[in-house]
């Protein structure tokens, strides 16, 4: 198992640096490459390991995959009907993104598909999407929830579509803003005969919507209604030339660090700014965090921005509403930032944390008190007191959550001594080059194995 040592930091971090490409997109540029017709060239990829689930299991449907460079993927696509049964079970890894949108591409199909994963994304439940593309007529089956009844885990097994049966039209007003769960309903909404309409109570992440119009799919967007009409489609996906942007989820650490630690300045280079994304950075500002967004305008169809960081006296706030669909992935390093801030934030709306790779709200809790930091836990969310002066030096367990894991890095260079953070290897599903990162802005940081 792997721990991370982290020293406190004695000089401030300083530098300009990149940081890994939007896994969002990566997972839908290589879903709608396998789908296209022809040979679809993505630059920028990340081999972070949720996106390498995403093409090791398109891989075992048929779809051939090609890396002329270390960051480049050619994909052959093989159309809506061309995916093969695959000749063992499609393992997701860690990425819910994987297993919930493969589902929306797999329910049409006529062959059966069982979807596994790692025994953390094996405890997250999956009634939220199974439900809906159940009630268009997929045929999905799951491991029934010990503690929520009618809910599901996996493995998910997925199809085979009964011979003259299609998806039906379908209309769902979904409780929660999630990204995954839309992409997955428009994915099978591209084999439905029929409309596609969804409702969400918030704008979630849109980088579907953005691929699917820009590929010819008849997709409108009104607020937060998505509607996908086929009729009159001709079921065709050009192929596509796509630089995914940098992953502002990953960024938000680094600019996090900056604000913390007396005296730095950092810059993440060449990261995406869609404005359904840009949550963290909206949270950071109303703090009065020191933080500047220097555009370059948009990369295959996403916004591009340097995002300058540096630190600042913060003060507390409340975070909620349709700002936390806009930041969920972020909210754990948002309480990095409440720590150091003064007074008390306050963190709702954001049930959809305890359903993430750990209980987020919990395990974040836990971590801020490990530092010394007061936390009060509440169904939706949060409180946490801001501290002055340095934090405890602690030894935490980052349950196999990336994002804790990370945060959790990042509280321990304003510590007043080592910290130990246990159960680091996760951090390679999003992040491979985190720990470098931080050591060429400045920090110190051991690894054990």
């Amino acid at each position: 198992m792997t721990t991370l040592i982290v020293h406190p930091a004695t000089q401030p971090l300083a530098g300009s640096v990149p940081v890994p490409s939007d896994k969002s997109i990566g997972h839908r540029a290589l879903l709608f490459g396998a789908l296209c017709h022809g040979d679809s060239h993505i630059a920028g990829f990340s081999h972070g390991e949720d996106n390498v689930s995403t093409a090791t299991c398109l891989r075992a449907m048929g779809v051939v995959i090609e890396e002329p460079a270390p960051d480049e993927l050619v994909v052959t696509g093989v159309g809506l009907d061309g995916l093969k049964a695959p000749t063992r079970d499609l393992d997701c890894g860690n990425s819910g993104t994987t297993m919930r949108l493969l589902c929306g591409a797999l329910a049409a199909q006529r062959f059966r598909a069982t979807l596994v994963g790692d025994e953390t994304l094996s405890r997250r439940p999956m009634m939220r999407v199974v439900g809906p593309l159940r009630a268009r007529g997929a045929v999905i089956e799951g491991r029934p929830h010990p503690a929520r009844p009618g809910d599901v885990l996996a493995p998910l097994v997925v199809g085979p579509l009964p011979s003259g049966r299609s998806l039906t039209p379908l209309e769902h007003d979904s409780p929660v803003a999630s990204a995954q769960v839309k992409s997955a309903l428009l994915l099978s909404g591209l084999y439905a005969a029929g409309v596609t309409r969804l409702r969400e109570p918030t704008v979630s992440r849109d980088h579907t919507e953005r691929m699917l119009s820009a590929l010819g799919v008849p997709v409108r967007t009104i607020g937060s209604l998505v509607e996908l009409d086929p009729a009159g489609w001709d079921r065709r996906m050009p192929a596509f030339d796509v630089t995914i942007p940098g992953d502002i989820s990953a960024a938000a650490f680094l600019l996090t660090a900056a604000q913390i630690v007396d005296g730095s300045r950092v810059t993440a280079r060449g990261v995406g700014n869609n404005p359904t994304r840009t949550g963290i950075l909206e949270i950071a500002r109303d703090m009065g965090a020191g933080l500047a967004v220097e555009s370059h305008g948009e990369r295959s169809g996403e916004p591009v921005a340097d995002i300058h960081a540096w630190s600042a006296t913060m003060c507390a706030i409340a975070i909620g509403g349709e700002t936390v669909p806009r930041a969920i992935d972020e909210i754990p390093i948002a309480c990095a930032l409440a720590a150091r801030a003064r007074g008390t934030t306050r963190i709702r709306d954001a049930e959809e944390l305890r359903h993430k790779e750990s209980d987020r709200i919990a395990t974040m809790a836990a971590v801020l008190r490990a530092f010394g930091v007061s936390a009060t836990e509440h169904p939706d969310g949060l409180d946490v007191e801001g501290r002055d002066g340095p934090l405890d030096p602690a030894d935490v367990d980052s349950k196999g959550d990336h994002r804790i894991a990370m945060t959790a890095t990042v509280l321990a260079l304003v510590a007043r001594g080592p910290t130990r953070v246990r159960d680091a290897a996760c951090i390679a599903t999003s992040y491979p080059k985190f720990v470098a990162t931080l050591r060429a802005l400045g920090a110190q940081i051991d690894v054990e194995a």
